[in-house]
């Protein structure tokens, strides 16, 4: 498959850089990463969606390198949401387009995927399951969530880095040991070290590595989003109201695989989930043949 080129967008905060694969024409497959990751992270994946007759257009997030600093100073769930918008606009949209998110940009991809008059027709979740899908519902009984409330003290040891994030003054002076350090532990045995050369590339700097800590700084605290993004930026605690597809690595180490089925619950007609053996959290590089063909077939199938 040839090289990526180069996509230039210009949102009202922030320009925005993005990789694409494939011809011009035919729906979009908007594939959004995640942290610690850049937009190379879907060049795997990249040839199964261009065989399917998709283009791959993979936007760096706001503040990652080469996308710049937001002049807004927003990281928000909300603000990512409306790049992607953003991104899609600019880039002779389709009535078919899929969006495809991992990690951060699952919880966006999520977002999207709720919106009302979401633009897109189907939409891939990975790594991190819609978090309507952890929260208690009205009418589900308190014995059937119990398995469920098990897993939380676990998962929070898996996730000691958010509450290290909020710390002053350490996290900034951390990438250097603590990127490479999660990437080992989310996804074991797999060799990174083309990975840790984009992400260093992308968020390798003070400033840059700033923004990147600013999405779990907006989202823990809870800061109120610029108005732009006040409508968009709650939709991603919502339930997807497109069909959609959740995958999983079964050895992931940043969020436990047995999340997962408290996610069919929640996902509309037209939907499946499904985890990957032999993969971690960056299931999409670790066993892109698997997941690109569960892609695939996901996006092509006829919803019921």
């Amino acid at each position: 498959m040839t090289e990526p080129r180069w996509i230039d967008v210009s949102a009202p905060a922030v320009q925005l850089r993005a990789l694409t694969w494939g011809q011009d024409d035919g729906p979009i497959a908007l594939c959004l990463h995640g942290f610690p990751d850049t937009a190379y992270g879907f060049r795997k994946l990249a040839p199964h969606l261009v065989a399917a007759g998709y283009r791959v257009i993979a936007p760096f997030m706001r503040g990652y390198v080469p996308s710049s600093i937001p002049t807004d100073g927003s990281y928000h769930i909300g603000a990512v949401m409306d790049d992607a918008l953003q991104v899609r606009a600019a880039c002779n949209p389709t009535d078919a387009d899929v969006v495809i998110g991992h990690d951060w940009g699952a919880a966006v991809a999520t977002g999207l995927a709720a919106l009302p008059a979401t633009p897109f027709v189907k939409a891939v979740v990975m790594s991190v399951p819609p978090p309507a899908a952890l929260r208690p519902r009205v009418g589900r009984p308190l014995a059937n969530r119990s398995p469920l409330l098990r897993l939380v003290p676990r998962q929070f040891v898996r996730s000691w880095y958010i509450s290290y994030f909020q710390l002053p003054f350490l996290p900034e002076r951390s990438p250097s040991w603590i990127v490479p350090l999660l990437w080992r532990r989310w996804s074991p045995g797999y060799n990174a070290a083309e990975d840790l050369r984009h992400v260093d590339a992308a968020i390798g700097s003070p400033d840059r590595w700033r923004a990147a800590l600013g999405t779990y700084r907006a989202t823990i605290r809870n800061t109120r989003p610029p108005s732009r993004y006040a409508e968009l930026h709650p939709r991603w605690l919502e339930a997807p109201r497109l069909p959609t597809l959740y995958l999983h690595g079964n050895d992931d180490g940043c969020m436990t695989p047995e999340f997962t089925p408290w996610v069919r619950d929640i996902l509309p007609p037209g939907s499946d989930v499904a985890i990957i053996e032999h993969a971690g959290h960056f299931l999409q590089l670790e066993q892109p043949d698997v997941v690109g063909k569960r892609i695939v077939d996901f996006l092509s199938a006829t919803s019921a």
